[in-house]
């Protein structure tokens, strides 16, 4: 079978330019790329995905939108989706949000304005008429993380309300009352289901909701310190802390060891995501465990599934829930860690 260089040499043109009619056909002339098909259909030269592509008149390029390329968390998303994609012979365009719709509605546009083959939206904040845009221009995409009951589309996401309702319960279990939340940003739903799990475990246990209690952070390291300092300046210290993910955490163990303060003996600390510093920093890190690396991979798949079979308007669209897990470790202050062990 031929390859892309004796193309490009039968096709009289660069390498670099059979590339472009690939990945990039928009970039190309229409004598150009006459040329080159014609070539490669001679010489019986067809990529991976590229027939598809060909077909739906659209670049073997998809794009993989992410809310903060910093966050650990969203690299190992990127790793599934890379690595089906890679198998299928196509192209990732990464595009990092930094949680601004405006942005991510300007990726869109661009996007869907250089016919990629496909999106994945991860953590979006985009709105239904937004989404519903998408459909309208007929393209492929699937929503990681985020889940909205009246819009028909692909979706992979965790149980965040029954994560943050366990990690709660455990907390409620080792003998702490006095519980505080510092809450990701809660124009995004996720958080909004942390919260609401956080706040059925103490329900269930009898224990009253106290509203100085909960804080709002910006989902980062600084939102975290600055949320904890903020708590333990209450009137009565809460004996724990339930981060609603693993880097306001950490910035909530700075806090804490700064304020001249122990954990897990003066206050506790949990988190919730399981990246890769929850198991390093001292004390390491209780917190619940996402499959974002799975995420990924079944995001990708159903998006291929998508592009190879044609996205119809009435098309069965899946929602793909997944479960997380407690990971059990020094920072709650329970003396078992036989759930590190196992989970």
């Amino acid at each position: 079978m031929a390859n892309i260089r004796e193309v490009a040499k039968q096709a009289g043109v660069s390498v670099a330019t059979v590339s472009r009619v690939l990945n990039h056909p928009e970039s190309v002339s229409a004598t150009t790329m006459e040329l080159v098909l014609a070539t490669m259909e001679k010489m019986q030269y067809t990529p991976n995905g590229f027939a598809r592509s060909l077909a739906l008149n659209r670049s073997s390029t998809i794009a993989l939108l992410i809310p903060n390329i910093l966050n650990p968390l969203y690299p190992q998303i990127a790793k599934g989706v890379e690595d089906v994609a890679h198998q299928k012979g196509y192209n990732i365009l990464l595009c990092n949000t930094e949680e601004n719709k405006e942005k991510e509605r300007d990726y869109l546009d661009m996007l869907i304005e250089k016919r990629v083959g496909g999106f994945i939206l991860t953590s979006s904040q985009l709105e239904n008429k937004d989404l519903q845009k998408i459909k309208n221009q007929n393209v492929p995409f699937v929503m990681v993380g985020r889940n909205i009951e009246d819009i028909d589309a692909n979706m992979v996401f965790t149980d965040y309300y029954m994560g943050a309702y366990q990690i709660t319960q455990h907390l409620i279990e080792v003998g702490y009352s006095k519980i505080a939340h510092i809450t990701g940003s809660l124009n995004q739903i996720e958080n909004l289901e942390k919260r609401r799990g956080y706040e059925k475990a103490l329900e269930e246990a009898g224990i009253s909701l106290q509203s100085q209690y909960i804080v709002e952070g910006n989902n980062e390291i600084e939102g975290g310190y600055l949320g904890a300092k903020k708590l333990l300046k209450s009137k009565e210290k809460p004996q724990a802390i339930f981060a609603a993910n693993d880097l306001m955490a950490i910035g909530a163990i700075d806090a804490i060891k700064s304020s001249g303060l122990h954990i897990p003996e003066d206050v506790a600390i949990v988190g919730f995501d399981d990246i890769t510093m929850a198991a390093l920093i001292e004390p390491k890190l209780t917190t619940i465990s996402q499959p974002v690396y799975k995420m990924g991979l079944i995001a990708a798949r159903l998006l291929f599934e998508s592009i190879e079979n044609g996205q119809q308007e009435d098309g069965f669209q899946q929602k793909i829930f997944l479960q997380p897990k407690l990971k059990v470790r020094k920072s709650c202050g329970h003396e078992n860690r036989v759930r590190e062990i196992f989970n």
